[in-house]
C-alpha cells in the first residue's frame, strides 16, 4: 500500500512510520524541516515531501497515487478561529483532496482531548464535552470526517491517542513533548524531591502499542469508526516516580499533593480495539525502559 502521511517528524509519526514499514508500506512523507530526522530520507520505502499542511498544492500533487492517508500532524493557534483555520480546515482538506485523488483509505489523528470532560467510564460513542481550544478543534474534525464519510466512498476512521511515551523510535528520533518523564528522571539524579499529585494517572499508551493499532485499522474494512488509543491499565505518577527512585537508587523523596482527587480513577473502556483487532494493551514493562532510557543519559 502506498501512503500519503503527515506529521512523519514527530514521535507518533516515527513509531507509525516504523510500523507501516514493517508491514511492507511504501511511504510518502509530508515533512516541514526534513533536517530534522536524516535517516527517514535514508529508509527504504520512504519517499520525503518538503512542505507543511499548509502547502495546499504540494498535498494535492503528493496524494497522487497513494492508497492511503494518515493525517498525524497537528495545526496550532491561540484563538479559536485560528485553531479552526490551522487544525480543522487542514483536515477537511486533506479529506477532500484525498478522495479526489482515488485514495481508499484515511486515518485521522484526533485526542482523547476531544471528550473534554471525563467520566467515569468512558466508551468511544460518549458525546464529547470540550474543555480547551485544542480538544474543540479536535472534536470538529472528527464531526466533519464523519459527515464526510457517510457518503463517501474511501474509509475514514479516527484515533484518539492518550499519553503517548517510549523511547525514540530510530536514533535520530524525539521523545513525547511532555516533559513530565524527563522531570522525573532528572530529579532522581539528582536526588531532589519528587512533587506528584496524589492519585494524579492516566492509561498510558507505549508509542509502539499505539502504532500497532495504526497498523491494524488501516489494514481493515472498518470505516466511520473511532477508537480509543490508550493501554487497558491505569497507572499512577506516585508508581512511575517511586519506579524512578528504585532503577536509579535514588534518595529522591515522593512528596505527594493531595488536591482532593478522586482515588476512584475514570477510565477509557478499552473493549473495542480488543474485539476488533485482539489488542489490548499494558504499559508498565515499557515504562520502566523508557525511565532506564532517561535516567541513563547524559
Amino acid at each position: 500500500m502506498k501512503i500519503f502521511l503527515t506529521g512523519g517528524s514527530g514521535f507518533i509519526g516515527h513509531w507509525v512510520v516504523k510500523e507501516f514499514l514493517s508491514q511492507g508500506h511504501q511511504l510518502r512523507l509530508l515533512i516541514r524541516n526534513i533536517k530534522k530526522i536524516p535517516s527517514l530520507q535514508a529508509m527504504p520505502g520512504v519517499e520525503v515531501v518538503p512542505g507543511t499542511i499548509y502547502d495546499k498544492p504540494v498535498i494535492t500533487k503528493a496524494l497522487q497515487g497513494c492508497d492511503a492517508c494518515v493525517h498525524i500532524a497537528l495545526g496550532w493557534g491561540e484563538t479559536p478561529t485560528t485553531m479552526l483555520q490551522n487544525d480543522t480546515a487542514v483536515t477537511v482538506f486533506l479529506l477532500e483532496e484525498a478522495e479526489k485523488a482515488g485514495v481508499k483509505k484515511f486515518l485521522y489523528t484526533s485526542s482523547t482531548a476531544a471528550i473534554g470532560k471525563f467520566r467515569r467510564i468512558m466508551t468511544e460513542a460518549i458525546d464529547p464535552r470540550p474543555v480547551d481550544l485544542y480538544g474543540a478543534t479536535k472534536a470538529a474534525s472528527e464531526a466533519f470526517l464523519l459527515g464526510f464519510a457517510a457518503k463517501a466512498e474511501m474509509h475514514c476512521n479516527v484515533i484518539r491517542p492518550g499519553y503517548t511515551f517510549g523511547n525514540p523510535a530510530f536514533p535520530d528520533g524525539v521523545t513525547q513533548p511532555d516533559k513530565r518523564f524527563n522531570q522525573i528522571a532528572a530529579a532522581v539524579k539528582k536526588g531532589e524531591s519528587i512533587p506528584v499529585t496524589k492519585f494524579d494517572g492516566t492509561q498510558f499508551i507505549w508509542a509502539g502499542d499505539l502504532a500497532k493499532l495504526y497498523g491494524a485499522l488501516l489494514n481493515s474494512d472498518r470505516r466511520r469508526k473511532i477508537y480509543f488509543g490508550l493501554s487497558s491499565e491505569f497507572v499512577t505518577w506516585e508508581s512511575i516516580a517511586r519506579r524512578a527512585v528504585e532503577l536509579a537508587r535514588s534518595k529522591s523523596e515522593i512528596v505527594l499533593e493531595d488536591k482532593g482527587w478522586d482515588p476512584e480513577p475514570n477510565l477509557f473502556d478499552m473493549s473495542s480495539i480488543k474485539n476488533d483487532f485482539g489488542l489490548e494493551f499494558t504499559a508498565f514493562a515499557e515504562i520502566e525502559r523508557h525511565l532506564e532510557y532517561l535516567i541513563g543519559r547524559g
